[in-house]
């Protein structure tokens, strides 16, 4: 053979073994990613969502930074910026700068992150992340079904009578109904995502066209909106993605105390707030039980009777909604009641006639379980209100009274303290004052006590009050600790198991 033949032949193989390596390494390290990506986002969730907080909440502080406030000559600084961007993000509405300092554009940057950041919309990320997990799954278990029914196939070619005798033995229906199984498991699970995605869309939507026809229907409080260059679009969007987030921002400086007076408007936020934090499983359970009934299609019929199964948390069994339900209803009512008792005369309610009393209290006692939105200054309850707020900011949002066995405790998050304002500013920076602060952002819940200057020891003419909470006068380090209890208040779900039950006796 000619040498010029050899070589070229020679060049070909090895061309073809140099592209056989590649290929291989190619695919290799495809699968090296594949399994860091499944054991990322299905094996430890935590971390995923962990990744999730930090890395949008720096997005939102870029977005914010690069947006021009509304007054140019009092931004924020980057701090604060950074502190509010978590605060949306992780629904926990701690503020440090006033609400009013934002221009519109930034209050959008909120709306976003507030959405994104909601309990409901990262639950229903999460059923995404399920679905595409078992139909991986589902696809390997095809590849290994055709490998061993072509193993199965060349037994066959070599013992006939010993492959005869194993498939008249071999037990058909329980296979056929463990695949009819997942297939149902998969169709409840992708019609649990299209729900809570609907469920998002129609009552963010819904309380969007109420909050916006009250608002433009009662002069005095879309009147009162305009004079602080607030469109009413933009408040009713971001007070009805804040409320079923349970953020508890708005974007006035007062929160919803000037709008104390129109009941009609607190009661038109009080099922958002429901329906998006202590109820939504039940309302959740109810929403599938109403689609079964309505669709007869199987799918919804699994997911009722097979919450387990599904693993998605906020879908409870029958019983325990109940009793969730009936807790909710107790927690409100048993603090409206207090509330009543206690605060019924005092200065926080003047000026307000019995039934706007009434709503008030209610609404705030709504809110006390995670929410945050406020008709009345915090500062100024009794302190068995503010013990009361306590607890109840502390417990899991599906705490319930069930009488079932739950050893769980739950982790105290570790408390720090501004030691040197303690000696400098003692009646602001008093133990209590600090541990309602650290406990609100871990409950995620935003209720402040705030800082008066009328509490100075020395008075300082210099000093001015603000309408944004306590934190706002905490150090830079105290902040930064905030941040962090914010963030990982956010996900106190991975530690206490979601306030499944507390013992009775």
């Amino acid at each position: 053979m000619h040498p010029l033949t050899i070589f070229v032949e020679k060049s070909h193989l090895l061309h073809a073994y140099i592209s056989m390596k590649l290929s291989s390494l190619a695919k290799s390290a495809w699968v090296h990613m594949k399994r860091s990506y499944w054991f990322l986002f299905q094996s430890n969730p935590f971390s995923l969502q962990l990744i999730y907080f930090i890395l949008i909440s720096f997005v939102g502080f870029l977005a914010l930074k690069m947006l021009k406030p509304k007054n140019k000559t009092s931004s924020p600084k980057d701090l604060d910026l950074l502190f509010t961007s978590v605060s949306a993000l992780t629904v926990s509405s701690m503020a440090t700068v006033e609400m009013e300092v934002f221009s519109t554009t930034q209050l959008w940057v909120l709306i976003v992150l507030m959405l994104i950041g909601s309990e409901v919309f990262t639950s229903m990320l999460g059923l995404q992340f399920m679905k595409a997990k078992i139909t991986r799954e589902r696809s390997l278990d095809k590849i290994v079904k055709s490998n061993s029914d072509i193993e199965s196939s060349n037994s066959t070619n070599f013992d006939g009578q010993n492959s005869n005798m194993h498939s008249s033995s071999a037990v058909i229906w329980p296979e056929s109904h463990l695949i009819d199984s997942e297939n149902l498991k998969h169709e409840a699970i992708r019609y649990l995502g299209y729900v809570v995605l609907s469920y998002i869309v129609v009552i963010n939507s819904s309380s969007f066209i109420f909050l916006s026809m009250y608002l433009s229907l009662v002069s005095e409080a879309g009147e009162f909106l305009r004079s602080k260059g607030i469109q009413i679009s933009t408040f009713s969007i971001f007070t009805a993605i804040s409320s079923f987030g349970n953020c508890g921002f708005t974007p006035v400086n007062e929160n919803m105390m000037i709008f104390k007076k129109n009941s009609a408007l607190l009661l038109l936020i009080i099922p958002q707030i429901l329906a998006g934090g202590t109820l939504f499983p039940s309302c959740l359970r109810f929403t599938v039980w109403l689609l079964k009934k309505i669709t007869k299609k199987e799918g919804y019929n699994y997911i009722l009777q097979y919450p387990s199964a599904i693993r998605y948390k906020h879908l409870l069994p029958h019983r325990q909604s109940v009793y969730l339900s009936l807790t909710v209803l107790g927690f409100i009512v048993g603090q409206t009641l207090l509330f009543c008792c206690l605060e019924w005369n005092s200065e926080v309610l003047q000026g307000m006639n019995p039934y706007q009393k009434i709503v008030g209290i209610l609404f705030q006692s709504v809110n006390s379980r995670h929410a945050g939105e406020s008709v009345v200054d915090i500062s100024s309850l009794s302190s068995a209100i503010l013990v009361l707020y306590t607890v109840m900011m502390y417990l899991p949002p599906y705490t319930s009274f069930l009488p079932i066995n739950d050893d769980e405790k739950p982790l105290l998050e570790e408390r720090r303290d501004e030691r040197q304002a303690m000696f400098i500013d003692p009646l602001n920076f008093t133990i209590f004052n600090i541990v309602f602060e650290v406990i609100s952002a871990y409950g995620n819940v935003g209720f402040s006590l705030g800082y008066s200057c009328k509490r100075l020891l020395n008075h300082n003419k210099f000093c001015k009050d603000a309408s944004y909470g306590f934190a706002g006068k905490w150090s830079a380090e105290g902040k930064l600790i905030l941040i962090f209890v914010m963030i990982f208040g956010r996900l106190k779900k991975f530690n206490m198991g979601g306030g499944k039950a507390w013992k009775l006796c």
